[in-house]
Parts: C-alpha cells; structure tokens; sequence
C-alpha cells in the first residue's frame, strides 16, 4: 500500500529522532512470548545490551589494576625507578577508570523516562569519556612529567630483582584481564565477521573498548618499563629508565587521544554497522504486513541500542485510519527487541525505489 507524496526530493537532513510517544519503555523482564515475536533476535549484536559479559570484563580489570598499583607503588618506593613509577601512575590511572566505566555501565541502563524517552544510553560514552581523560591526565602526563624531570635529576635505583618480581606479577595479572576482554570480543567479532581490532574500534560498547585498550597498552608498558630497569642496571645510568617513564606516558597519550575520539563520534551520533542495517531490512522484509522498504536508519543510542526510522510499504488497500493503526502496530513490533528503543515509520511514495538487502 501507499500513499502520494510531495514530488519535492527527498531532503538529505536527518529525520527527527523524537518517538512517537513520551511514555518510558517498561523495564520489566520480556516473557518468552515476547521474545518470539522479536523480530531482530537472530540480528547478531540486536539483542540488547548485555547484562553480565561487560560488567564481568569492568571488575575483572578493576581488581586486576587495584593489586598491581598497590604493587608498583612499593616497588617503586624501594627501587627508586623512574618506569616503575610511571607504572604505578599508569595503573592507578586504571583503576580509577574502571569506576568511571562502572558507573558508564550502571548509568546507561536506566530505563526510559519522559524526560529521556530514547533512554540513558548515551551516558556510557559520557562516562567512557571522562575515563579516557583520565587516562591522558593521571597516567600520561604523569609519566612523561617525571621522566623528564628524573633526566635533569638522575637517581639511581637499586633492589632491581624487586622491580622484576613486581612487573611479572603485574603482567600475570593484566594478561588475565587482557584475556576476559579479549574473549568478549572475540565472540562478538565473529558474529560481525569482523577481525578483532576492527571489531574492538567499532564496537558500540565504550566498556569493552576502554578496557581492552587499556590491558593491550599496559602489556606493553610492561615491557617497556622491564626494558628500562634492566638497562638502567646494566648501564648504571638512569637515563634509559627515564626514556621509558616517557615512552610508557606517550602510549597512554595515543590510546587515551584515540579513546576520547571514539566516544566523541558515539555522542555526536553514528549510523548502525552497514551489516547490522543489512539483517534489520531483511528482517523487516520478512514481515508479512511489509511489502517494500524504501528508507531505513538506524542510529545508536547507546551500547547495542538503536533507534529506527524508515519508510514502508504496507501490504493490502486500507483506509488511511487503519493504516495508521498497522503503523502503529509495526513500530510495537520493533520496539519488542530490547535493542529498539523507539521507531518511527511512515508510509512510502509510490516513487520510492526500494532497498534491497
């Protein structure tokens, strides 16, 4: 079915995003009926925000980076190194992090409410950002601080096996957290098809991308700072260690600049994954009330949290009042998958070409 419209082009500004209804989405645990008639629950990643899997990859890194700064802290005490200092910094960083990404997690799952009827999902990347920031403050600009001020006042270190016992313990411990995230993406990744970094970068989940940049960049700070201490051992010169305290907050710099520009792009607003799109028409097409799709966007909202907006084509020749109720009825039916959290369809013009999947 369809209705004329204007003959004027279509315009290239971006539909409104306001639902057609104030009234907050129930928060309420979906019943298996429900689920069955979700539409998009064999649309890989449309499934909703996941309850468990981020907050487990959140905590795992949060303990993680809680032993090890306590740990770094010591052994930089004794040591005197400047890289284990800028360890320690980095770590502390970390694990402050963690508790903006937690509450990143908890706040982004409120339910709707008139006065956020798309919802709170935004907030994750608010929270994400706030995290990267920190990242960039306390634990690069510390680093580089102290190297070069350990360049103009060279101390030596001692106690080295120390500072080695601590950075093993500390790579154990960000290898288990590394793994955790590292998991969750992998499963993730290979419903996109995607190869791991791609996945990790596009992802519209800043929790898991926050936390896996973090345990890649502390694996090699790691490194780096091992690489520091032994050639200031070496040597006896303090200088290699000061390079390192300044290469390890040049990397937390990088990752921080590319984290804050992830979450910049999610709060500016994004288009769906072109692949997501692609599952979500095929969905739509197979729904015996659409005969054609001819406009179709999908915007995240939030971690794998969408809002629709699209032109249909209804099957049959209806009064214009009962198409407005089919309408209506179509635009429930997506909202039923927890990944929707609004919709707005209109009805196409006979000149539309339609989307093919």
């Amino acid at each position: 079915m369809s209705e004329p419209r204007s003959s004027e082009p279509r315009s290239s500004e971006p539909r409104s995003s306001e639902p057609r209804s104030s009234e907050p989405r129930s928060s309420e645990p979906r019943s298996r009926d429900q689920r069955s008639r979700d539409p998009f629950s064999v649309v890989p990643l449309l499934r909703g925000p996941g309850t468990t899997e981020s907050l487990t990859t959140v905590l795992v890194a949060f303990a993680a980076n809680l032993l090890i700064a306590v740990a770094k802290s010591a052994a930089a005490v004794v040591t005197g190194s400047a890289a284990l200092v800028a360890e320690a910094a980095h770590s502390w960083a970390d694990a402050g992090n963690e508790i903006f990404l937690l509450i990143a997690d908890r706040r982004s799952r409120r339910p709707a409410d008139p006065a956020h009827p798309l919802g709170h999902g935004r907030e994750a990347y608010v929270w994400s950002l706030f995290a990267a920031l920190g990242l960039f403050v306390a634990g690069g600009a510390v680093s580089v601080t102290h190297g070069i001020q350990e360049l103009i006042h060279q101390e030596p270190a001692n106690h080295f096996v120390i500072g080695y016992i601590v950075l093993a313990v500390s790579f154990v411990l960000e290898g288990a957290s590394f793994l955790q995230s590292t998991r969750q993406a992998k499963a993730e990744a290979a419903e996109f098809q995607r190869d791991l970094i791609e996945h990790v970068m596009a992802t519209s989940d800043p929790t898991l991308r926050a936390v896996f940049a973090e345990d890649a960049t502390a694996l090699v700070g790691l490194v780096i700072a091992a690489a520091g201490l032994a050639a200031h051992q070496l040597s006896g010169s303090a200088i290699p260690d000061a390079v390192a305290s300044i290469l390890v907050g040049v990397l937390l710099g990088v990752a921080a600049i590319v984290l804050i520009n992830q979450n910049r792009r999610f709060l500016v607003g994004v288009e769906a994954d072109p692949r997501v799109r692609t599952a979500v028409l095929k969905a739509l097409l197979g729904l015996p009330e659409v005969a054609r799709v001819t406009y179709l966007r999908l915007e995240i909202v939030g971690p794998r949290t969408v809002f629709v907006t699209g032109d249909v084509d209804l099957t049959g020749d209806e009064t214009e009042s009962h198409v407005a109720v089919r309408l209506r009825a179509l635009e429930e039916k997506f909202c039923v998958s927890p990944a929707v959290v609004g919709t707005v369809l209109s009805l196409s013009a006979p000149d539309e070409p339609s989307l093919t999947p």
